[in-house]
């Protein structure tokens, strides 16, 4: 495919795959035509986006919608809304949204779109005018059993909001065409928190099978996040909520560190997510963390920021993590790196911590993540199996099938990184999590398509 624009994004994801996929090939050649029909979209959607700014004028955006496979069920995967949407990010995402959504063993095909649209410093009824243009378009090519989008980075509630009703004034249907609604209009309990709980819930399994003297119930444990976003804050209550203490949380202008024994509070993190949002940034930290307890690094990640760290959850965007920056995690007594955002860490930073996993005892140990955020995802499933069934489960009985999910996914991970890594597991030397989540989302999407006469 050399003859292709270059991806960079989309490569990177592709060539993890491969290397992942290496041993268990060899074993099965015959799944080989299957890697190489599963790396095209089965469609991409491209279209101008025309909108009124404030002032009257014409403002255009570019809109996407990349669906990627379907083998297990509607396409299925967020619309972020953001200056640095381009094909080669979305196909990544969309790649990735792929094997993911089979990890957690609902019935969710993969896709990811979105806009170059920045939201950001945008009023509510530019956000509105554009919505309402970006789903005159997007409402031909979906539907609760075609494609169900999401939100993403740039897209929350109020976005899901403009865009259902939309939807639904065009097509004149409610429908749960969108994932992530308001409660009260086809939305599920704990969806907003669903990433980060996730990610916790898989951190779990992952301590206890690694490194239980640093349970989550102690604050003795330090974890070190990244992002202020949705998925950072629920990631940080939850640690918080355990017991354990949150050392950083960051925004694309720098990062927040606590200079406190005690880390961030609760009330700190809710403070965040009201500042994020009105569209603020983390550099007027000391309007609602006052008192000389944190410390503020104009653009800096936490990562080289932080000392005496257990467990580090990168939780912003992609390739946050540079090797340097994994070189210095590891320095700072990091035991485990799992993965809030998609693809966080750069191949060459994942390099170093499979390299110290393979030592043995007292080595990183890394989850991608499409494993272990999958919770995000997995709830949106949950959300369109109420919605088939025009009823609302309660907060308790959803939390309790997001942990039984993440319980299923890590556990398959686990021994899917046990058979077809390839590698000599003697000794105390843990599964790779990336091989497992890899080969595992691998094999399901491909026998799917198998079966259905995608390839033979």
């Amino acid at each position: 495919m050399s003859n292709l624009p270059s991806e960079p994004e989309f490569e990177q994801a592709l060539n993890e795959l491969s290397e992942s996929l290496k041993p268990f090939l060899s074993e099965h050649p015959e799944y080989a035509k299957a890697f190489e029909i599963v790396q095209i979209p089965e469609r991409i959607v491209q279209f101008r986006v025309v909108w009124e700014d404030d002032s009257g004028k014409a403002q255009v955006n570019r809109g996407f919608r990349v669906q990627y496979n379907s083998a297990l069920g509607p396409y299925k995967g967020g619309l972020r809304l953001h200056p640095s949407v381009n094909l080669s990010i979305l196909k990544f995402l969309g790649f990735e949204q792929t094997f993911k959504n089979a990890l957690t063993g609902l019935s969710m095909g993969g896709g990811k779109g979105g806009s170059d649209f920045n939201p950001k410093g945008k009023s509510d009824n530019e956000i509105r005018r554009f919505c309402n243009s970006f789903m005159a378009e997007l409402s031909r090519h979906i539907g609760k059993d075609t494609d169900v989008p999401a939100g993403d980075i740039g897209t929350g509630g109020r976005e899901v909001g403009f865009l259902f009703g939309a939807y639904r004034r065009a097509r004149n249907e409610f429908a749960g065409i969108l994932t992530g609604k308001g409660a009260s209009w086809g939305g599920s309990h704990i969806r907003p928190e669903a990433t980060g709980y996730g990610v916790i819930y898989y951190v779990e399994h992952m301590i206890k099978n690694s490194c239980p003297e640093f349970s989550l119930d102690k604050p003795s444990t330090r974890v070190a996040i990244s992002g202020a976003g949705n998925v950072a804050q629920f990631t940080a209550l939850k640690v918080i909520e355990l017991g354990a203490t949150v050392v950083s949380l960051s925004d694309s202008k720098g990062a927040l560190i606590s200079k406190s024994e005690k880390g961030f509070s609760k009330e700190v993190v809710e403070a965040i997510g009201e500042l994020k949002l009105k569209g603020g940034y983390l550099e007027s930290y000391q309007s609602f963390a006052p008192g000389g307890e944190y410390e503020y690094h104009a653009d800096k990640r936490p990562w080289t920021l932080v000392e005496n760290v257990q467990i580090a959850l990168p939780s912003a965007t992609q390739n946050e993590v540079s090797k340097e920056e994994a070189e210095a995690l590891v320095k700072a007594g990091v035991r485990i790196v799992a993965e809030g955002s998609n693809m966080g860490c750069t191949a060459e930073a994942i390099d170093v911590f499979e390299a110290t996993r393979k030592q043995g005892k007292g080595g990183v140990w890394y989850a991608p993540g499409k494993a272990a955020n999958c919770g995000g995802v997995a709830v949106s499933g949950l959300e369109m199996s109420q919605n088939s069934q025009r009823l609302t489960w309660t907060p308790q009985e959803v939390d309790s099938k997001l942990k039984g999910i993440m319980t299923d996914c890590f556990n398959i991970c686990l021994d899917a990184g046990k058979k077809f890594s390839g590698e000599d597991l003697s000794g105390d030397v843990l599964p790779s999590l990336l091989s497992g989540a890899n080969v595992a989302g691998f094999i399901k999407v491909a026998d799917a398509m198998k079966a259905q006469g995608e390839w033979w």
